[in-house]
């Protein structure tokens, strides 16, 4: 097969979650567990961070890998889901996946594809951790798929395990509480495996203090031992037990909410024994994450006059983040390109969006996007005033017709709608 052939073989052949939602999700490891046991149980052949949680996961993974990469270690980064290409998800130092090596992985597991009809996710798992083990990385950053305990990555053991903020998406699977959430997320803490919690929230910390209680396994919360302060618009100092660790630190992921981030990946490097990480490795790879693991999408600034954002955020949580931070920017006149996937709380998002700005609706070429006239009806309920596009390309060709040197242009409601940007 050519590597196109086996992209085609892979999205039309497996369920995926991306495209058809809820479906494709499987409420058990059994087919993940037998996978890699065929394949030689490569994921015990490595060394691991994994990591969970609603928001900040993602860019959570990025940062430790940037600054492990900065200490000089051979760093794999398995994430999901891809923005533009599917090689995206898997890499070393930053260099994404070759197209032959996907090509060789898929002819070679295809038996097994036919013997244990895997989900899409649980084939890019098991590639991500052939590829880890073949080129025998120093370390792999596991972000979690989706959830946390019957997530196909749970089968790791690593040396510490992360889990960032926890909000309300996926409740039809997860649950529809905090609560609930947070207790299927702390489904990646095992025993013996140090765990750190981003952010203390006071509501759900009781879940994770009770789950690593019950494993017998320290947990630490981030937020009390580092404080992240803005020394200005671009700098910030990294305050460790009260006292200045690293000042004037200029982080290359731009979203302020990316600072509630930076404590949990710091405390988790502190529990990470047997590794030679400094101040220094630490400074350089939080300011270099984009080009050192080619992360995209963040709070990703694509044009300057006018001034046009995007982001991937598109739970409540993560839009309520984005608000805050496009308060902070000067503009004559905000235009909002935004699209969404069926299943997510639509009226719950929309209520968040300021009502002044100009909405250009679209939908995401995919089966679970939601029609953009639905949308833009939905939005018209609560005094959102906008036109309706055919494709997200069109919406954002009119958006940038229509403003000015000095408006803002932001991009997002779902990662769908920034992985069809042309300059991502």
């Amino acid at each position: 097969m050519t590597y196109q052939q086996t992209l085609h073989y892979l999205y039309n052949n497996l369920p995926m979650y991306q495209r058809i939602g809820p479906a494709a999700y499987k409420v058990d490891l059994g087919n993940i567990v037998e996978l890699m046991a065929e394949m030689g149980d490569t994921h015990n052949s490595f060394r691991s961070i994994h990591v969970a949680g609603t928001n900040g996961k993602g860019s959570s993974s990025h940062m430790l890998a940037s600054i492990l990469q900065e200490a000089g270690y051979k760093v794999g980064l398995y994430t999901s889901p891809h923005l533009k290409s599917f090689t995206e998800r898997v890499r070393i130092n930053g260099k994404e996946i070759g197209e032959q090596e996907v090509v060789d992985f898929v002819e070679e597991v295809k038996p097994l594809i036919d013997e244990i009809k895997p989900s899409f996710f649980e084939i890019t798992v098991a590639l991500a951790f052939y590829y880890f083990a073949k080129y025998k990385v120093d370390i792999a950053i596991i972000e979690v798929g989706l959830g946390g305990r019957l997530d196909s990555t749970n089968i790791i053991t690593p040396e510490v395990s992360l889990i960032t903020n926890i909000g309300l998406d996926h409740q039809a699977l997860l649950g529809n509480t905090l609560e609930k959430i947070a207790s299927e997320k702390a489904g990646i803490i095992k025993e013996g495996v140090p765990v750190v919690i981003s952010q203390n929230q006071v509501e759900i910390a009781s879940v994770f203090k009770n789950k690593a209680a019950k494993v017998g396994t320290n947990i630490s919360f981030a937020s009390a031992n580092y404080i992240i302060e803005q020394a200005n618009t671009e700098r910030v100092n990294i305050i460790k037990s009260g006292e200045v660790e690293i000042e004037g630190l200029k982080p290359d992921l731009k979203g302020s909410y990316q600072l509630l981030n930076i404590p949990g990946v710091l405390e988790t490097l502190d529990k990470l024994n047997g590794f030679n990480i400094t101040d220094e490795h630490i400074k350089k790879g939080l300011e270099n994450v984009v080009h050192n693991t080619g992360l995209k999408g963040r709070w990703q600034i694509l044009n300057k006059s006018p001034l046009i954002i995007c982001d991937t955020g598109h739970n409540v949580d993560g839009v309520r983040m984005i608000i805050d931070q496009l308060d902070k920017y000067n503009y004559k006149k905000l235009h909002i390109v935004w699209g969404m996937v069926e299943d997510k709380s639509i009226m719950e998002v929309l209520t968040l969006l300021p009502t002044e700005a100009q909405y250009y609706f679209c939908a995401a070429d995919i089966p679970r996007a939601l029609n953009a006239k639905i949308l833009a009806n939905e939005a018209s309920k609560i005094k959102l005033s906008g036109k309706e596009f055919d494709s997200v390309s069109i919406a954002i060709s009119s958006a940038k017709k229509n403003a000015a040197a000095d408006d803002l242009i932001f991009i997002g409601g779902s990662n769908f709608v920034v992985a069809e940007i042309d300059e991502l």
